[in-house]
């Protein structure tokens, strides 16, 4: 079940990141469309290998950074940049370069919640962002996040490595959990709205 549902999200945001190029190709000065591009890119780089995730996420850094040069005041680009840069965070093991992304993604969660005081969605991901570097510190005690990242199926590996990338797996997903599930929310409602066609997939239990 949960394979099914991140191969339609797979799915899903790559027809976006394709329909959101096309657009951009006809009006290169859509800050809706580039924040859905910048999101769709968020999303996808959770299914990569880690180099490919960090080059994924500078990509939908800047694409939302074009959104804002667009128009500054594009309160949803701020705290989806503010995600990019928590993503990257957690993905660099050096903790002081960490927390320069931590930070940038704390000032954009401020900048969010200035700019909607009452979102609980952006209040939400600045508390947690306070907490960024000390969980950092957590996760890469625990050994290299690479075996953490990449495609669901290639980790389940041998019997006895299987249980230690499986926990490794599930880390993964308690780092991104916030992050991916709000993005993801925010993105599917964004594109619902600009008629892109959700993937087929069997209705809800």
């Amino acid at each position: 079940m949960d394979m099914q549902s991140d191969f339609d999200r797979l799915l899903f945001f790559e027809h976006a990141r394709k329909t959101a190029e096309t657009t951009y190709a006809t009006d290169p000065l859509d800050a809706e469309n580039l924040t859905r591009w910048g999101g769709a890119l968020l999303e996808l780089s959770q299914f990569q290998s880690v180099s490919e995730s960090k080059k994924m996420i500078s990509d939908a850094i800047s694409k939302l950074e074009e959104a804002l040069e667009v128009n500054p005041q594009k309160h949803d680009a701020i705290w989806c940049l503010g995600n990019a840069y928590t993503s990257h965070g957690f993905l660099n093991p050096d903790e002081d370069e960490a927390k320069v992304y931590f930070d940038k993604a704390a000032q954009c969660f401020q900048q969010a919640v200035d700019a909607d005081p009452e979102n609980e969605l952006y209040q939400k991901s600045f508390e947690v962002s306070t907490k960024a570097s000390e969980l950092h510190a957590q996760i890469h005690k625990q050994g290299p996040l690479q075996q953490a990242m990449g495609p669901g199926p290639s980790t389940a590996a041998t019997s006895t490595k299987g249980s230690t990338k499986k926990k490794s797996s599930d880390l993964k997903y308690d780092i991104f959990g916030w992050v991916i599930l709000a993005v993801g929310l925010v993105a599917w409602v964004g594109f619902a709205k600009s008629n892109v066609p959700p993937p087929t997939h069997s209705p809800p239990r």
